[in-house]
């Protein structure tokens, strides 16, 4: 006999929730009384878990955070341009699995002093990934790279990877953040990302990105 599922726990269940709104609709437009009524709980127990907006947040914050210093830390094992792109496709998941932190990412960091400090935190460590992605890919001869160009070059691709579901949605403002525009965005991501390296890849690596385009990303 099977044991029931044990139910999953009230504060576990706010936060899914929630980000599943402020995905969809953007933080600015979630309000606590709408994230309680989607979860046909009462305000005061949403408090009792969250007592502040700014909490919920946070704790999602503090999620993405984690997973992302998993991801960065594959950028150590990069060597050609297929692992690239697979590492740059991980990125983008995350971007867009809390995507709203980054459709509305100076807004928040306008009203949440520690989401302000700790985002600085994040592109740090996005640099230093960046460089050690670029070392990788220079040491396995993939790309050839001074270290005066190697600096701005990480540097454009946190630009990117901080701002493309940005550039996203000024393009297509009615779809750009819907599901199903998902797979579209995060392809277009990775490659862009990726071409920045064009100037430098050699020859074999430049045909393979050519071939990794044409079979994921949609114009």
């Amino acid at each position: 006999m099977v044991a029931p599922k044990k139910p999953r726990r009230t504060a576990e269940r706010i936060l899914e929730v929630s980000l599943e709104l402020f995905n969809r609709y953007g933080e600015p437009n979630v309000s606590t009384t709408l994230i309680s009524a989607e979860l046909g709980i009462s305000p005061g127990n949403l408090y009792y878990h969250y007592p502040a907006k700014d909490e919920l947040i946070n704790s999602l914050f503090d999620r993405y955070e984690r997973a992302l210093g998993e991801i960065l830390q594959a950028a150590d094992g990069v060597e050609n341009v297929e692992d690239a792109w697979l590492f740059f496709h991980m990125l983008f998941e995350l971007v867009w699995g809390y995507r709203f932190l980054y459709r509305d990412l100076n807004d928040l960091l306008s009203k949440n002093r520690r989401l302000e400090t700790h985002f600085q935190f994040v592109l740090k460590n996005k640099a230093k990934a960046m460089h050690a992605l670029l070392d990788g890919l220079s040491r396995s001869g993939a790309v050839r790279l001074t270290g005066a160009e190697a600096a701005p070059l990480a540097t454009s691709m946190v630009v990117l990877v901080t701002y493309w579901l940005s550039y996203e949605y000024v393009r297509e403002p009615r779809k750009a953040l819907e599901p199903e525009s998902a797979a579209a965005s995060m392809g277009r991501g990775a490659y862009h990302a990726l071409a920045l390296l064009l100037p430098h890849l050699d020859a074999n690596s430049r045909a393979h990105l050519d071939t990794l385009a044409a079979a994921y990303v949609q114009p």
